[in-house]
Parts: C-alpha cells; structure tokens; sequence
C-alpha cells in the first residue's frame, strides 16, 4: 500500500508553495498555485495539496505532528540545518532523537518540519 496523498491547511499558500519547492524540491503540480489553493508532488508520486486556512483563523497543528523529509545521510540533514538558521529560522542544532539525526522547525505556513536520517 503505497499513502497517495495529505491535505494541509496553511496560513499562506503561495508562500508555503514556494517554500517547499525551493528547500525540498517538491514539484507543481496541476498548473500555478492560486491563494486558495496548491498542490505538489514529491519523487515518489505523493501528492501535498496546499488549502488556504479560512479568514480569520489561525493555523495550528497539535504537537507532534510534523511533515518528515527524509535524507539519504547525516551530512544532507545538516547542509539543510544550517541554510535554515543562515535563513533565519529558529532551528536548534541536529541531534540523535529515537534513532534518527533530526532537526525540527516551524515552516511557512505554520505546520511543522522534521528534517531526519
């Protein structure tokens, strides 16, 4: 069974779009995202459709509940650690967390990030 897509509420769609192609190399997909809504796809044919949070509301996700992106080595999770700081986010070091080398951090749009070997 292979999961074929996530719907995520966002505060800005095009930001967030922007955001997770530039750093993640997520692909459009279905034309130019608009300020309702945006979809992309990663290597594997996921689909991450991107909806714009209703006026007035806030975009929060509960702890623990992160969107992972996977690197083939330690040295990928730091190389994306430190432009994320160089960038200004707030993002601790990588550490060894239940196995993995992980960082976490608050992305545009205001969901959660895990960056993990």
């Amino acid at each position: 069974m292979k999961l074929n897509h996530l719907n995520l509420t966002v505060s800005n769609v095009l930001e967030t779009h922007r955001f997770l192609q530039k750093h993640f190399g997520l692909e459009g997909l279905g034309g130019e995202p608009s300020e309702a809504m945006g979809f992309l796809s990663d290597d594997n044919g996921l689909v991450l459709s991107l909806f714009r949070a209703a006026k007035g509301t806030e975009v929060k996700y509960p702890p623990g509940f992160p969107i992972g992106f996977v690197q083939e080595g330690e040295e990928g999770v730091d190389r994306i650690n430190r432009r994320r700081r160089e960038q200004r986010f707030e993002v601790a070091k990588a550490a060894r967390l239940r196995g993995s080398w992980t960082f976490y951090f608050l992305a545009p749009g205001g969901f959660t990030v895990e960056v993990l070997r």
